[in-house]
């Protein structure tokens, strides 16, 4: 049965309005190079364009940030460059439309945080990353890293805890 390429792609034209920009500060982390990363996202689309909607459906985000953390990986392996994640941005860490009533001081919470962000373990800063910047669950970020939800759990916990005390110290 052939079907019309462009009539049957409406829902990965909505996941890319809707994933495009997370995928790419996602990726970019991953790769630490913004032209890599629009490559991994591309690649990751195009395999979603393969995809039947129904393989995905009820786990859509899961599925692209699996495919695109694999394929950040895969990029950045073949590459034999293993750099370190680009630290976000102070704008990367915000939502998607930013609050001009933001305070200098919760610029300044933000900054910090992510100054003690690269202190912790690549799975804690990945997990916590997932979980507070992409808004993923516990079940999606098991699925994307390979780890066990209660794993991710647990690095999460011990994450938040150490980000504390070095905050507290900071005091």
């Amino acid at each position: 049965m052939k079907h019309n390429g462009h009539a049957g792609h409406e829902w990965v034209a909505a996941a890319l309005n809707q994933f495009e920009g997370r995928l790419l500060r996602y990726a970019q982390r991953i790769t630490g190079d913004p032209h890599r990363a629009q490559d991994v996202v591309q690649e990751t689309f195009l395999k979603l364009c393969r995809e039947q909607p129904t393989a995905i459906d009820g786990h859509l985000a899961q599925w692209l940030y699996t495919v695109c953390r694999n394929q950040a990986i895969d990029v950045r392996r073949k590459e034999s460059r293993m750099t370190a994640i680009a630290e976000p941005t102070l704008d990367d860490t915000c939502s998607e439309e930013p609050n001009p009533a933001r305070s200098a001081e919760d610029r300044d919470d933000v900054a910090r945080i992510l100054d003690h962000l690269g202190d912790l373990t690549d799975n804690q800063q990945e997990c916590i990353r997932l979980k507070f910047q992409h808004g993923l669950s516990y079940r999606e970020i098991a699925a994307v890293t390979d780890l066990t939800a209660t794993n991710v759990g647990f690095l999460i916990h011990t994450g938040l805890k150490r980000l504390r005390e070095q905050l507290n110290r900071d005091e």
